[in-house]
């Protein structure tokens, strides 16, 4: 068993601070808890500022080796008695790893080079005023298992950052290109510089999601599922696009929604003949 420097109060100033990034009240730092998502920060290029680890999770020769892990990529590794460490856990039956990372700065040139690749799909998300978290980490896992270029979110939207955004994204987070926490003009600019036709997704719209050539280069558009996109937000689309669904469904998750375009995105250019 690796012995490991200890906390065994709640009150340690440390735990303190780490209750202080889980709730949202630092706004540099990110929370990370659980194996697999730790595991997958530490193999992103995020920088890890500390980790704790419960002591269950510290008695089970299963995480021998990723322990150690742990105290290589991190600056402080702490054992701390479970019922502690259930006080800093977001999550009520937590695994028994935290992870505090400082924050990325998150910027256009990952989904610029993604694009210039060319091997993935010619569609940029932007996320609109997406405010539950949850959600946006949905998005992002769908957005990445489609094979997108990357993730723009404006401001006026969940942090992405969140422990619930985290969780439901299963560490697409740390592997995505994202353009994070921008206003709509400067993306939409950038949008037209670089060729990306704006598309929106509106039930109001005539041509069906099947009907679209996604194989054009694109900035696809999704607002909330409480607001949508209205009139004013609309008009900023090159196109509009509608998902067909039987009455009296008048809408459907915005995972579902990002999920059902993507993967016909993918189906088109997945099935055209390499030439």
């Amino acid at each position: 068993m690796i012995d490991l420097p200890k906390i065994t109060s709640r009150d340690n100033q440390r735990l303190v601070n780490v209750r202080k990034v889980r709730d949202h009240h630092v706004s540099d730092k990110v929370f990370v808890e659980g194996k697999r998502l730790a595991a997958e920060a530490l193999r992103s290029d995020v920088s890890v500022s500390a980790c704790f680890v419960s002591e269950r999770f510290v008695m089970s020769d299963e995480n021998s080796r990723f322990i150690m892990e742990l105290s290589s990529a991190s600056r402080f590794i702490f054992e701390l008695p479970d019922r502690v460490f259930q006080t800093i856990a977001a999550t009520e039956h937590s695994q028994g790893v935290i992870l505090i990372a400082e924050r990325p700065e998150k910027n256009s040139l990952a989904i610029e080079s993604r694009l210039s690749g060319g091997k993935c799909l010619p569609i940029v998300v932007l996320l609109y005023h997406i405010n539950n978290p949850s959600n946006l980490g949905a998005v992002l896992r769908t957005a990445e298992a489609a094979g997108v270029a990357g993730i723009i979110i404006t401001k006026q939207s969940a942090d992405v950052y969140s422990p619930k955004s985290i969780r439901a994204s299963m560490g697409s987070i740390f592997r995505m290109a994202i353009w994070n926490d921008v206003e709509l003009d400067p993306v939409l600019r950038w949008a037209a510089d670089k060729g990306l036709r704006a598309t929106t997704t509106a039930a109001a719209a005539t041509a069906t999601h099947t009907a679209v050539d996604w194989s054009i280069p694109r900035l696809l558009i999704f607002g909330s599922e409480a607001h949508g996109l209205n009139g004013i937000d609309l008009g900023i689309s090159d196109e509009r696009v509608k998902i067909a669904i039987e009455s009296p469904v008048e809408s459907l998750n915005l995972a579902v929604s990002a999920g059902i375009i993507l993967f016909e995105a993918k189906r088109q250019i997945d099935s055209k003949p390499i030439i």
